[in-house]
């Protein structure tokens, strides 16, 4: 982290309309009913339910379209960091203080997302800076350990989230490499020695096996946080040339020692998307990365759609929240707005502030945060209060379920908002409403409509089921398993099922004719549409998609064509248990397919 974001300063509100939320509806037997969570900036609502509304109501002049049949990216999760500092002062609560605070975090505010530096950082305990290997140079990597993270109470509070929610994802984000490998010889501020750079890699892969092995799978990895940042605490510049170097490296000695990591270019602010799009040009078609991290503290959350259009994918990986007038407030506005609305609208699939939590003072830190930061929670001995950070990521994290999908919804500047359909088809909205005034509005899918009215400077969460019979629902894939006539060692058919575009089933051979895919969905299931992403050049030439309650009969295929990156295929209705997609084509090129979802 650098030199904080200055949140809005706060304004002269007059009359704010705040409170319970305005409801209309022209039935009340309309069913099923949207259910409503509201957070006001003034503090009378902190993610308080609101009546229920039906639907029934006619669309007003100011009408959200949600288009569920409009798909863009999948949502990896949304969190915090166990920063030294965090970690310090939740260790330090009474046990049944902290196990309160982690189940308020891990479960009532689902946060399933934790970003976790690789050694010490700026708001680490005290100025004892470390890493896995210090001392001196030590090119075997001889002594390398994560035990001060088990000292410092990192994993020990990492591993009882995992347990409160299992569903919990972790990225690792390097600070410093060591001492001995950089030009600085320091932890603070210097560049990686070239050198060193293999075996900085090698520092990388034993720190993805010693979390594995510690009780903490590792599914992401950026190379260096903050790479334009080199400064007074564990910091490294790291050029885009140099990045990516160690990506060529890190991917081939994460493969060779069979893991499965993404990695993140970047991990810096949104003024530089050069920065990984330089990455990339230079890196080629290497599936394992996948995309760029990025920070809130320079530039705007637009650039991130720079590199959506790249083919990339996006994770918002930091931004801290300081304090200003209306601390509150404004944190809750800005966050809202930028680090989850318009973040997922420009590519998003996580939102992750900075510390999990802080104490009164903003700390313990060690350099920079002059407007004292400000952690998802404050913790003042054995009482802790949830700040607006809290709520933000709440309103998200309770309501988008892991493997959610994005999807369109109209938005204007008085009813900004971000739409999705979760894994089981239900629907969320979240709408924000950074006026001064009450804004009412309609929310309409297909030929169904409520209304609602936000108050002033407000937030509110929506969530309602998929309408019976309605087109764009995602079938949920919970007790789903697949096959095929013939995998690649290591893309196991049952990756297309994992909600990870980063990994795929693949044949592991020149495509022929008569080659299958197999998906058994545990039940019988309706769905009227199959959509399936592949790897550019590595879609079918031809196929034929079937479906059946019986897996050695199969009748006439219901739908055929010719792959692409995204193909979506729609066909009549069907209620079956069986989908099989049969290759009829030719090619030198190995298929593969990285996601499969139905439809309803």
């Amino acid at each position: 982290m650098h030199l904080r974001r200055s949140l809005a300063t706060a304004t002269a509100l007059g009359c704010v309309l705040a409170g319970a939320l305005t409801l209309h509806a022209t039935s009340a037997q309309a069913a099923p009913a949207v259910q409503v969570w509201l957070t006001t900036a003034d503090g009378t609502a902190k993610l308080a339910r609101q009546p229920d509304i039906a639907f029934g109501a006619t669309a007003l002049a100011r009408n959200v379209v949600v288009s569920p049949a409009e798909t863009h990216q999948t949502m990896a999760g949304f969190g915090a960091s166990i920063t030294g500092a965090s970690a310090s002062l939740i260790a330090a609560m009474p046990k049944t203080r902290r196990n309160a605070l982690m189940a308020d975090l891990f479960q009532t505010a689902g946060l399933n997302y934790l970003r976790q530096p690789i050694g010490a950082t700026d708001f680490n305990r005290t100025a004892d800076f470390y890493t896995y290997d210090d001392g001196a140079a030590d090119p075997d990597l001889s002594r390398f350990s994560v035990q001060r993270d088990e000292i410092e109470n990192i994993l020990p509070l990492v591993r009882q989230a995992r347990q409160l929610n299992p569903a919990l994802k972790v990225m690792g984000s390097p600070w410093s490499a060591p001492a001995w490998m950089k030009d600085s010889n320091n932890l603070n501020g210097g560049s990686l020695k070239s050198e060193y750079v293999a075996t900085y890699a090698d520092y990388l892969v034993k720190f993805v096996q010693a979390y594995g092995a510690a009780g903490v799978p590792v599914d992401d990895l950026t190379v260096q946080n903050e790479p334009l940042f080199p400064t007074s605490y564990p910091s490294m510049a790291m050029s885009s040339e140099q990045q990516a170097e160690l990506i060529k490296l890190l991917d081939a000695k994460l493969t060779a020692a069979g893991l499965n990591t993404r990695i993140w270019a970047y991990d810096h602010n949104w003024d530089r998307p050069d920065y990984p799009l330089d990455v990339f040009s230079r890196v080629g078609n290497l599936p394992r990365l996948v995309g760029a991290a990025f920070h809130c503290y320079g530039g705007q959350v637009s650039a991130q759609q720079q590199v959506v259009n790249a083919g990339r994918r996006v994770m918002f990986t930091e931004c801290s929240g300081t304090d200003s007038a209306a601390t509150f407030a404004d944190t809750l506005m800005w966050h809202a707005e930028n680090l989850f609305i318009q973040n997922a609208r420009n590519g998003g699939e996580s939102t992750i502030t900075w510390n999990l939590a802080l104490n009164p003072s903003g700390g313990p830190h060690q350099g920079h945060c002059s407007n004292r930061c400000n952690g998802v929670v404050e913790i003042n001995g054995s009482r802790y209060t949830r700040n607006a950070e809290y709520y933000v990521l709440s309103h998200a994290a309770r309501f988008v379920k892991p493997g959610a999908v994005r999807v369109g919804s109209t938005s204007s500047a008085e009813v900004q908002n971000v739409a999705f359909v979760n894994p089981d088809g239900s629907r969320v909205l979240v709408a924000l409403n950074t006026t001064t005034s009450a804004q009412p509005f309609s929310v309409t899918e297909n030929d169904r409509a409520f209304a609602s009215s936000l108050p002033a400077r407000s937030m509110a969460t929506y969530t309602w089921p998929a309408p019976s019979g309605t087109p764009g629902g995602v079938l949920s894939r919970t007790g789903w398993t697949a096959t095929a006539s013939v995998s690649a060692a290591g893309d196991a058919p049952a990756r297309v099922l994992d909600g990870d575009e980063s990994t795929r089933w693949s044949t592991g051979q020149a495509q022929a004719n008569g080659q299958w895919f197999q998906v058994d969905l545990g039940q019988a299931r309706t769905f009227s549409t199959l959509r399936l992403t592949s790897a550019g050049g590595d879609e079918p030439r031809g196929f034929q998609v079937y479906a059946s309650d019986d897996p050695q009969s199969w009748g006439a295929a219901i739908a055929s064509g010719t792959g692409a990156a995204t193909t979506t295929v729609s066909f009549p209705a069907q209620t079956k248990r069986y989908l099989r997609i049969v290759q009829t084509g030719s090619a030198g090129n190995w298929w593969s397919i990285h996601e499969l979802n139905l439809y309803s």
